[in-house]
């Protein structure tokens, strides 16, 4: 049983899907948990509801992970909503935008590629950090789509989750003084909204059919993985990319 309580958590796209699993989850474990999330209150509502309604603690701020101004908000949202420092980040956040190959793509879309998917996970670390207690966690996610360079479309997309990889790794050397741990993790095809909207069925089927379990993943398995990361129970992971995709790939 992970153990949790009097945690304070923060969860970038912390309202639907993985996110939402995520912050459900470490609710459930005894957290507190800041829900961020961007453009749709109603999910964030929901999210929150799901978590009170089971005797959990929760807080949803909006906040637009791009935009340092944001990130030092949502930190110190999470302080004051809880009265103490924060003891883990998960840093979901991140999107493909559209699918596009290099001929297709100009300069701004690159870069809002690269800023919604590495630069927030620095901006929202670097706001953090300042708040957070000695002997937390961080966990990041990235991508399968950063081992295998992502499907049709999705170069940008991979390129950036791969930099979370590395930043992952720098980061956990940088702060091991601070006995603060930093893993990521990359799953590959899960059942959530982004692959509903930038992947086509017959694509999900074929990638199902191929994987040896023989199906997608949920995001309720992703978020017991993040959450066992951030928790006491991997106490001497650090890091670490931890593949989720079934047995498809392998790093």
């Amino acid at each position: 049983m992970i153990e949790l309580n009097g945690s304070i958590a923060v969860v970038t796209g912390g309202a639907r899907d993985i996110g939402r699993a995520i912050s459900l989850q470490l609710a459930r474990q005894g957290a507190s948990v800041l829900v961020n999330y961007f453009h749709n209150p109603a999910d964030a509502e929901s999210t929150i509801a799901a978590i009170t309604s089971e005797g959990g603690k929760a807080v949803a701020v909006q906040g637009d992970v791009t935009k340092s101004a944001d990130t030092d908000r949502i930190a110190q949202a999470a302080v004051d909503a809880f009265g103490g420092k924060i003891n883990i980040l998960i840093n979901v956040a991140g999107g493909l935008v559209a699918r596009k190959k290099i001929d297709e793509m100009d300069e701004a879309f690159w870069e809002l590629v690269i800023r919604l998917n590495l630069t927030s996970v620095f901006l929202m670390t670097k706001s953090a950090l300042p708040l957070m207690a000695d002997g937390g966690a961080i966990v990041n996610f990235s991508s399968q789509a950063a081992r295998d360079g992502g499907g049709p479309g999705a170069m940008a997309y991979a390129t950036a989750k791969a930099g979370v990889l590395n930043f992952t790794r720098g980061l956990a050397k940088e702060l091991a003084p601070r006995r603060i741990r930093v893993n990521a993790v990359s799953p590959g095809m899960i059942n959530t909204t982004f692959h509903n909207t930038f992947t086509k069925p017959e694509v999900r089927e074929r990638v199902a059919s191929m994987t040896p379990l023989g199906r997608e993943g949920e995001a309720r398995e992703v978020a017991e993985l993040a959450v066992f990361l951030a928790s006491n129970s991997a106490s001497f992971i650090n890091g670490e990319a931890v593949e989720i995709n079934g047995g498809i790939f392998f790093s």
